[in-house]
């Protein structure tokens, strides 16, 4: 099994139920009965955004709802590799199609209740098959037979497949790395998102090293935002499948500045805590 489906691996670990908790808050975004569709995307590549999609549609499905993930990554999908099995025929096949139904793409998983639909054959012009009403009419139909609907797109700085799923979805996640996502381009991508009639439904924030002990990270909700810490672990599992991310354990000691038994910050908590306000302060100005 793929080390990187800690939620189906351990459902029972703390990652598994940071997605539990991410999932139960998406859940609201809808009203009983109708279909969720969310976009999932990020900045660059490399940030995790298939890694995401993929525990959170797990997470989905272990509520006992019918699940379908799509690679809308025409480009460079890799989410057969992440669920192991074929990456073509797919999305892509079906919108150079006229005569399929979108269903005859499906995929099973080993997973209960979770479908997938890998990316298909490398086209020629991803970002205009998208754009067709055969696309449209997929979703409509996913809808009548899905619960929840994740698509995990390309990186919105790169290509705009990303932002022209943004307009038929109901809302958009953004992953976000740490060290790794500029500022501008989280502002870029947000704004040409909404710039199409797009909605965010939050951010992401993951790979932020932190000691084994103490997770420290946030997950931002739009409407009713939250600043829970249901994406911590998350962050923490980046060491599963992320060779580049190391665990330093903090260090116990305490500096005294000036006789005062007020702890110093370390060099590491404070550049940490410097950019979760930057964040705080974007997500407060954007509101």
């Amino acid at each position: 099994m793929n080390s990187e489906l800690i939620t189906h691996r351990d459902p029972k670990s703390p990652i598994s139920e940071v997605f539990k908790t991410l999932r139960t808050n998406l859940q609201f975004m809808k009203h009983k009965g109708d279909s969720t569709t969310l976009l999932v995307t990020s900045t660059m590549p490399g940030e995790g955004k298939t890694w995401v999609t993929s525990n959170l549609g797990i997470a989905f499905a272990q509520s006992d709802k019918k699940v379908v993930i799509i690679d809308s990554d025409m480009r460079k999908g890799r989410l057969h590799n992440v669920f192991d099995t074929k990456i073509f025929p797919g999305l892509s096949n079906y919108l150079a199609e006229d005569k399929k139904s979108i269903k005859d793409y499906l995929i099973k998983t080993e997973m209960e209740n979770l479908w997938i639909i890998p990316a298909g054959n490398v086209p020629p012009n991803p970002s205009e098959l998208l754009s067709t009403e055969r696309m449209l009419q997929g979703l409509e139909e996913l809808k009548r037979s899905f619960d929840v609907i994740l698509f995990d797109s390309t990186p919105c700085m790169l290509v705009t497949d990303a932002v022209i799923i943004s307009r038929i979805v109901d809302a958009t996640m953004i992953v976000s790395s740490h060290k790794l996502t500029k500022m501008e381009n989280l502002k870029t991508v947000q704004k040409n998102i909404e710039n199409v009639g797009g909605k965010i439904a939050g951010v992401i924030i993951n790979r932020i090293p932190v000691s084994l002990k103490k997770y420290k990270s946030k997950y931002y909700y739009y409407g009713e935002r939250s600043n829970t810490d249901e994406a911590n672990e998350a962050n923490n599992s980046s060491r599963i499948h992320q060779e580049e991310v190391t665990y330093v354990e903090e260090n116990d000691e305490t500096t005294l500045e000036n006789g005062s038994e007020k702890p110093r910050k370390s060099k590491k908590q404070q550049e940490q805590e410097d950019i979760m306000n930057q964040i705080d302060q974007y997500l407060d100005d954007n509101k």
